[in-house]
């Protein structure tokens, strides 16, 4: 009977915790469908080179623990210090290619290329 209970316990324990991983995961991945999105996840953008069309709005969502920034290397924009799970919005206007870059970790590197 004690050998019962403990694993029942123990598959309950299990199915919760995947659950919860699934309801995570879930959660990221309708975010990382929405346009024009990139994550920002184990001190890396993703994906690293995005294309969009002049005039769209580009979101970046810190998924980290640690905060991080989206810097142009042209100057063009600076976000504050984003801390896990806020954003920072740019909407570009003129097509071309721009760099971008975390100021607080520069070996984080991405490009959005506007058409």
């Amino acid at each position: 009977m004690m050998i019962r209970n403990t694993m029942r316990k123990t598959l309950v324990v299990n199915l919760a915790a995947m659950l919860l991983m699934a309801a995570s995961a879930s959660r990221q991945l309708v975010y990382a469908g929405q346009a024009n999105a990139v994550m920002i996840k184990n001190f890396m953008f993703s994906p690293m080179a995005l294309t969009v069309k002049a005039g769209s709005l580009v979101t970046w969502k810190n998924l980290d623990g640690e905060p991080h920034t989206v810097v142009n290397d042209a100057g063009l924009f600076r976000s504050a210090a984003l801390d896990q799970n806020e954003t920072y919005q740019f909407k570009f206007d003129k097509p071309g290619v721009y760099r971008i870059f975390c100021g607080i970790h520069p070996n984080m590197k991405a490009t959005v290329t506007v058409q």
